[in-house]
């Protein structure tokens, strides 16, 4: 079945990728204008709008648990459709919002928000199901890989596209425009994008589903769930994600503000474009070259995905603690608004480089964690699994910039150590997969012979 996929048959989902993450982007970028148009000529409200940051990432952790059972039971394409037609709605709803009436905007947006994030609770574990049973097990990281490049372009896109609409008075014409793009794009996914069969691309089922009136309708049960959903591997999954999850959340908000505040004074534009050029180059480096021979090398020996994410998480803490330990010229305000000035420091070509290879083999996570799941879970799992994972992460992500935070004012500013604390937190992930080395195998074979016996079982009902 490999020689029969293209991945231009998944266009739809990858155009939803880009819509959600530009609503994303947008709202994230835009908390400092909202505040200053929720209440007009007030200094910003930080309690506020970090309530409405938060509200972004918390709900949809806990809805992504009730989206993940429906997702093993029920129609994965029209879920989808609902996720995206309801996001967009809520996107155009928000260009309503009648501005400078203080508590009232902010809750009336405040509520937008809550249920965007809610059915944005359904988005990535539904992908990933979907995943599970269109793309050919040999194509996977090539898959997750084009996902996260579309991902990344379209951030970086939000950043630029919703500043400048900002600036020019049309931040309601940034929802409503998102909104509106979001539902035709689910429009197109139901048009295109057909249901498949739920175990289509396993090895043990393939055969036996080939048949049309052979439908794969298992359901987890208890017993199940604890021989494999709880197995070893799946449990350091679930535990090493808080972990690194922390790790990747501090990122930002340690980097940015080490080099736009003094004595180093970047301008935010020149920051961008320097996130732009060499963080975007990395991604599509890592997600392009590094996804084809994951794929490659993974099918002749699917442990090697381990192996990828243990590289992926040692090289990601080393490169980032390392970002911080190099010597920056001290710039007055005007001088870090000069982009030539910038751009030609051999110093920051220095740092460029180090965060170029420090995005591209953190792209080994993100292209092979996902495929390394879908193994070693049975096809009526794949929404719940991915929901629990998302559940703890999604968690630990908002806690890393609190705890990044707190480190950062009990040491006076001192983001050299800071760096070097936040980034023992990928230790433990390092550790937890070195030990699934060894349990992998084990989990792995218990899904065989469970497919292999759900197969026998499937031809003797004919």
């Amino acid at each position: 079945m490999d020689h029969d996929f293209r991945y231009t048959e998944l266009f739809p989902i990858y155009l939803l990728a880009g819509c959600f993450t530009l609503a994303f982007s947008s709202l994230y970028i835009l908390v400092v204008p909202l505040s200053s148009l929720f209440w007009p000529g007030d200094e910003f409200h930080a309690l506020e709008m970090g309530i409405l940051i938060s509200t972004m990432f918390w709900p949809i952790a806990i809805s992504g648990l009730m989206w993940g059972r429906f997702i093993d039971k029920y129609n994965r394409v029209k879920i989808f459709f609902i996720v995206a037609f309801a996001r967009g709605v809520c996107l155009i709803l928000m260009s309503f919002t009648v501005m400078g009436l203080g508590i009232i905007s902010w809750t009336y947006f405040y509520i937008l928000i809550l249920i965007f994030a809610i059915f944005a609770g359904g988005n990535y574990p539904t992908v990933v199901s979907l995943a599970d049973d269109i793309v050919p097990e040999g194509k996977r990281s090539r898959f997750f890989g084009i996902y996260n490049i579309i991902r990344s372009s379209f951030q970086f896109i939000g950043f630029v596209v919703v500043g400048f609409l900002v600036q020019i008075g049309l931040w309601q014409w940034i929802f409503s425009s998102i909104g509106i793009l979001m539902i035709i794009a689910g429009v197109i996914m139901v048009k295109k994008i057909k249901e498949p069969k739920r175990g289509i691309q396993r090895e043990e089922l393939k055969n036996v589903l080939k048949k049309s009136e052979v439908v794969y309708n298992f359901q987890i049960d208890r017993e199940t769930m604890k021989k494999t959903m709880l197995s070893k591997t799946n449990v350091v999954a679930l535990i090493e994600g808080i972990f690194t999850s922390v790790f990747m959340g501090s990122l930002t908000i340690l980097f940015l503000p080490y080099i736009q505040s003094p004595p180093y004074n970047i301008s935010p534009f020149s920051t961008g474009v320097f996130l732009a050029f060499f963080g975007l180059t990395g991604g599509l480096i890592g997600m392009g070259f590094f996804a084809h021979y994951s794929d490659k090398l993974s099918k002749k020996k699917s442990i090697l995905r381990i192996f990828f994410i243990i590289i992926s998480l040692s090289v990601g803490m080393i490169t980032f603690v390392f970002l911080f330990f190099i010597p920056l010229p001290p710039l007055t305000v005007e001088e870090g608004k000069d982009l030539s000035r910038f751009m030609v420091d051999p110093t920051v070509w220095i740092m460029g480089i180090i965060y170029l290879l420090s995005t591209s083999f953190s792209a080994l996570y993100n292209i092979n964690q996902p495929p390394l799941l879908q193994e070693i879970n049975l096809p009526e799992a794949q929404g719940q699994i991915i929901a629990w994972n998302r559940f703890l992460e999604e968690i630990a992500w908002g806690l890393g910039p609190f705890i990044s935070g707190i480190f950062i004012t009990i040491s006076g500013q001192n983001y050299q150590l800071v760096s070097i604390i936040i980034g023992l937190f990928a230790v433990p992930g390092i550790i937890l997969w070195i030990f699934a080395l060894k349990w992998y195998p084990k989990d792995k074979e218990e899904i065989i012979k469970i497919l292999e016996q759900r197969s026998k079982d499937l031809e003797s009902r004919e």
